[in-house]
């Protein structure tokens, strides 16, 4: 399930918080899912969405919004996009 995947990333230091940081770490070809809120800007998701098909990477959407998903990462912000590390 992917909030154990989130959870597991998190524990284990394997988890890059951020549009911008998690933007270089997929075209580094380094992630191996990125999470998107469902909320997130269309842009920023077909960004996303394209630089993650180049590199071979998942993409997932998260059942819920960039406020939620911030909350679920133990962070006082909104996070939009999530990568984790492969």
């Amino acid at each position: 399930m992917l909030t154990d995947e989130i959870q597991e990333a998190l524990k284990s230091r394997n988890a890059i918080i951020g549009t911008r940081a998690s933007i270089k770490f997929i075209k580094a070809n380094q992630a191996k899912v990125i999470v998107i809120a469902n909320n997130a800007p269309d842009i920023i998701k077909d960004e996303i969405d394209h630089i993650a098909k180049l590199s071979s990477s998942r993409c997932e959407t998260f059942d819920g919004n960039s406020r939620e998903l911030g909350t679920f990462c133990g962070k006082p912000f909104p996070v939009s996009v999530l990568a984790i590390k492969g």
